[in-house]
């Protein structure tokens, strides 16, 4: 008896150069128009601007409800050690949660960066949402990408940070159909 092979969680990444914010653009723009043709989109992404000192200042947006959480300190001017606040992290978890909890169509995780390389961030999340199934669309700078590719086992589609692919690739995950 021949064994069915198990389908590859729906997972993609958008991959993309170091520095390059393009892919948050992409996955927003995206899923705001998923949204608006009537599909369960949920989920979280990022937009950064500036702190009055010229800081950069880092914010998650929830997709179904527009609400905010800032995910970076202002350390102040001179400083140059990682911003990232992991309080504001984990409330932003809150919206992946519930998002997984109704069962959306396709899930944003803003990006699998630094805390997910070292084994936190999303990190939970991202497998939950495999788990259940749910397709989950996230980007990956070129310097986490083989932490990526260990996370997943390679059991994800990567995806070039361009809208037709991103697009193409939702829509075959809607339909059920492989990558």
């Amino acid at each position: 008896m021949t064994a069915t092979p198990t389908p590859a969680p729906p997972l993609a990444a958008l991959c993309h150069a170091d520095g390059d914010h393009t892919a948050e653009i992409l996955l927003e723009h995206t899923a705001r128009r998923l949204q608006h043709a009537g599909w369960p989109v949920g989920g979280l992404v990022h937009r950064l601007d500036r702190y009055p000192n010229g800081n950069k200042r880092m914010c998650l947006h929830d997709l179904r409800n527009g609400q905010v959480f800032e995910i970076s300190q202002d350390l102040g001017g001179a400083s140059q050690a990682c911003s990232l606040d992991l309080r504001g992290l984990a409330l932003a978890s809150s919206a992946l949660r519930q998002a997984l909890t109704d069962r959306v169509a396709l899930a944003v995780i803003n990006r699998f960066g630094n805390a997910e390389a070292e084994g936190g961030g999303f990190t939970q999340e991202f497998a939950a949402f495999a788990a259940a199934g749910i397709p989950v669309l996230t980007a990956v700078a070129a310097r986490h990408l083989e932490s990526w590719r260990r996370f997943t086992g390679g059991a994800h589609d990567e995806l070039p940070a361009q809208a037709g692919a991103l697009y193409q690739w939702c829509l075959r995950q809607r339909a059920g159909a492989p990558a």
